[in-house]
């Protein structure tokens, strides 16, 4: 797990006292920040303020949906190739319901008519199963940091462009 730390730039030096480390340990600590244990070092993690619930909830709610919305193509394609008669139900049951919330959409499909209840209950099955098996959540982690750190350096970059009138080593300002 990272960490991040900030240090009161009057509280520097080589090597402080027991009772700079004391003050400056009491001056970071929030009762609710959550903490994590490392084997090296004890660290508090970033409490998120008027968030009402945290991050990970809230990514976690919409990843929920998402599955929902995959699961309805994977069946929808299933469908197309050996039940035409169904894939069309089920085509014209998503152009009068909304995908957003997939738990809404699942449950008006089952009350539909007992072939939309199957559908329905197909596509609880094949959510639960693509979240569970199919789903790279390693990759997910990989791609949405290396996506976070590229897109920081190109604003970064941008920033630094613009306003210091060099790009690739050469004066682009008079």
């Amino acid at each position: 797990m990272e960490c991040s730390t900030a240090i009161v730039s009057s509280q520097l030096s080589l090597f402080p006292s027991t009772l700079q480390r004391e003050n400056r340990n009491h001056l970071f600590k929030s009762s609710k920040q959550r903490t994590c244990q490392s084997t090296r070092f004890h660290c508090h993690k970033m409490y998120v303020p008027g968030f009402g619930t945290s991050p990970e909830s809230t990514a976690a709610q919409h990843l929920h949906h998402f599955f929902n919305f995959i699961a309805v193509k994977i069946v929808a394609a299933q469908l197309q190739s050996y039940n035409p008669e169904a894939y069309e139900e089920l085509r014209e049951f998503l152009d009068k319901n909304s995908l957003s919330d997939g738990d809404k959409f699942c449950a008006d499909l089952m009350r539909e008519s007992p072939r939309h209840k199957d559908l329905a209950m197909r596509i609880l099955e094949v959510r639960s199963a693509y979240c569970k098996d199919d789903f790279e959540w390693d990759n997910l982690k990989r791609l949405a940091s290396k996506m976070v750190d590229d897109s920081n350096k190109k604003l970064m970059t941008d920033y630094i462009v613009d306003t210091s009138c060099i790009a690739d080593g050469k004066q682009i300002c008079n």
